[in-house]
């Protein structure tokens, strides 16, 4: 009966999407390996500084523009479609991961950061479009939360993986091999497992009509979806804090307590409460608008960066502190990332939807290419200063908040 309830309270998704689950959680378990573990080895290992080694990690933005662009391109041509651009993704990210594996210096920091961001670039309008094709609008949310727990369980696979590597060996440089290797793992599950899901467009209106030839023009045209993309930069600006500022920062700027193990074992922690809570905060804010669930998602990043805060100022207490600013952070990004996918993909007309996800996906870029240098430049400043850091970010969810406001307004009006 306990079972036969379990499968019952899963989604009834396409055979396809539980497979781009697995093969996304191999490729995040290699992610995991080295995510929160690149900016300590490159700044205390290699002896770079912290403002030179979040340049290079924004670096990745660069290339991930371009690789979006291509990629959102390629998703929604014939010639091309979801699956090659996928294959592409997964060849030059095994890629990047063997140079990072070598680097001794800011120059190869930097080139393999340009292949990282070139891959990633490509990767995400293509998975995300795939997903979008094999859902409806019900069902959508919970796919894309679907898919979004088989990453955050590989992250916890290969940061609890990491951690032990790193105790025992001290060999990050393995890290970043493992982390290619699952890469390949993943090409090889696509390659065999996930069909092609691109279908020619039917052209019935002006506006796919005009898609055909001018695509990009036609979504950046689209008022809404620049709206969206406006806030969402917000959104991933906040999420690079978590994967480049704060493990740097636990580690170097709050008690010593926060050895490498105690900083994987926060993480571990942070990424199990994203595992447990994704689907159900999904299913729970499954009745709000898109907009108004991205609203909660936004106070809770407020009140996580307050705690972020709050670790560097106080003497007792900062393990707690961490614990519960982490699991805010967590609880976070379970809101907000299916909730951000599903809108995007709602607001895009069939023929163009991986140029609307891949629109999407170049917020992640821009959040990205700002958030590491800035937070690094930050880190590189005395503890007023980065406690002042903290408390930006905080109140700057109230912008969020009020673009996202109009934003309900303005689909609102659309759909009357």
């Amino acid at each position: 009966m306990s079972t036969n309830r379990f499968w019952s309270w899963l989604p009834q998704l396409s055979r396809q999407v539980w497979i781009l689950a697995v093969g996304r959680l191999l490729s995040q378990t290699g992610t995991g390996f080295t995510l929160f573990y690149a900016p300590i080895f490159f700044v205390n290992q290699v002896g770079l500084s912290s403002t030179a080694v979040g340049i290079a990690l924004g670096s990745a933005q660069i290339s991930g523009v371009i690789g979006r662009v291509f990629g959102g391109s390629c998703c929604d041509s014939p010639r091309f479609g979801r699956r090659w651009t996928l294959l592409v993704s997964a060849i030059i990210s095994a890629l990047s991961s063997f140079v990072l594996a070598f680097t001794t210096n800011f120059m190869m920091l930097i080139l393999g950061n340009l292949l990282l961001g070139l891959g990633i670039g490509l990767y995400w309008p293509a998975t995300e479009t795939i997903v979008a094709d094999l859902t409806t609008g019900k069902t959508r949310n919970e796919a894309y939360a679907i898919t979004r727990l088989g990453d955050n369980i590989g992250l916890q696979v290969g940061i609890i993986m990491g951690g032990v590597v790193i105790a025992t060996t001290g060999a990050y440089r393995l890290l970043f091999v493992l982390d290619g290797l699952s890469f390949l793992i993943f090409f090889i599950v696509i390659y065999l497992a996930i069909a092609e899901t691109y279908q020619p467009p039917i052209i019935s209106t002006d506006t796919e009509s005009a898609a055909s030839s001018n695509s990009w023009m036609v979504a950046l045209s689209d008022r809404t979806l620049l709206i969206y993309a406006a806030v969402n930069i917000l959104f991933t600006f906040y999420m690079s804090q978590i994967h480049s500022t704060i493990p740097l920062y636990l580690n170097n700027f709050v008690k010593a307590e926060f050895s490498s193990i105690t900083i994987s074992a926060l993480f571990a922690g942070h990424t199990a409460i994203a595992i447990l809570l994704l689907l159900p905060m999904s299913r729970i804010l499954n009745p709000l608008s898109r907009p108004h669930a991205l609203i909660v998602s936004a106070i809770l990043w407020g009140i996580g960066f307050l705690i972020t805060g709050l670790m560097g100022i106080v003497k007792t207490g900062t393990l707690t502190l961490a614990i519960l600013g982490l699991g805010i952070l967590a609880i976070a990004t379970v809101t907000y990332s299916p909730a951000a996918s599903s809108l995007a993909a709602n607001l895009a007309p069939d023929s163009l939807r991986g140029i609307y996800l891949a629109i999407n996906s170049q917020c992640w870029a821009i959040g990205y290419l700002i958030g590491p240098p800035l937070g690094g430049l930050a880190l590189d400043q005395t503890q007023e200063i980065i406690s002042q850091f903290w408390l930006g970010l905080a109140l700057s969810v109230l912008i969020a908040i009020a673009i996202l406001q109009h934003l309900h307004k303005t689909m609102k009006h659309l759909n009357h």
